[in-house]
């Protein structure tokens, strides 16, 4: 296994100028023009990358049974024996649950030195270690702080748990995250990893994804809050910026209501 296999992340373009346009740059284009919008409607803007993306999404299933794992080669996998989370706890009774997205969401990861990383972090790959420079999103830590105490709050990230693991527990120094769910919870589907926020346990009516690649939640765009993919901009403010957002959310009866309110703006 080679090192960047571990960890699942958008393109930073800046290292990839040369590639042919498609989904992966429609998504960031997208998410761009969220940037430039939200200095006039920062709420209403959430929503661009719900349409024209080209990763089909399966047909809908009975909700009151798991759908099965779609493997590359076509075939079904069994269906996991239970859900992916366990029993909502006394603390978080009554809240709403996010799903949270790590790499080029909360932070961004690279084999290459980095000299400003905020950890390094050592990975054992095929018996050498290898080390990745971690770097945090600008206002992280008040986004997590604050999410923590608003949410029950799940990190699920495509990328493999010896590497996001000892990730989470250097950014998340409050225990905001009540679950964390990796790589092989996902659902592998027309070569994406797909979040399948059905398989969590909750209803959905009350679950938030937060994720910059749509890829990760084409089963279900009504639960999403796209945000831009982040690699290096420490002027970036998009975590900042979505605190009031998930306040006014965090009230609300459920995710929907207000998703589709400000999808009408």
């Amino acid at each position: 296994m080679d090192g960047p296999a571990i960890i699942t992340q958008v393109t930073n373009p800046k290292e990839d100028e040369g590639r042919s346009p498609g989904a992966g740059e429609k998504a960031s284009q997208c998410n761009v023009s969220l940037k430039k919008q939200r200095s006039r409607s920062i709420l209403s803007s959430f929503f661009c990358c719900f349409r024209d993306y080209n990763v089909e999404a399966p047909l809908p299933s009975s909700p009151s049974v798991l759908p099965p794992l779609v493997e590359e080669n076509g075939g079904l996998q069994k269906p996991p024996a239970k859900y992916l989370l366990p029993e909502v706890t006394v603390l978080d009774y009554g809240k709403k649950c996010v799903v949270i997205d790590l790499d080029e969401t909360l932070v961004h990861s690279s084999f290459k030195p980095i000299s400003n990383a905020d950890f390094i972090v050592p990975v054992e790959i095929d018996g050498t270690i290898h080390q990745v420079y971690v770097l945090k999103r600008p206002h992280v830590d008040e986004f997590l702080q604050r999410m923590g105490q608003l949410f029950e709050c799940v990190l699920f990230t495509a990328s493999l748990a010896k590497y996001a693991d000892p990730v989470a527990d250097l950014l998340d120094r409050w225990g905001v995250f009540r679950a964390r769910l990796f790589r092989e919870s996902c659902v592998f589907h027309r070569g994406n990893y797909v979040k399948d926020l059905s398989r969590l346990g909750r209803e959905l009516s009350k679950v938030i994804i937060v994720d910059n690649s749509p890829a990760s939640y084409i089963f279900h765009p009504e639960n999403a809050v796209p945000v831009q993919s982040w690699f290096d901009d420490m002027t970036d403010t998009e975590l900042l910026d979505l605190i009031p957002f998930f306040e006014g959310l965090s009230q609300e009866d459920d995710v929907y209501s207000m998703l589709h309110r400000l999808c009408s703006r």
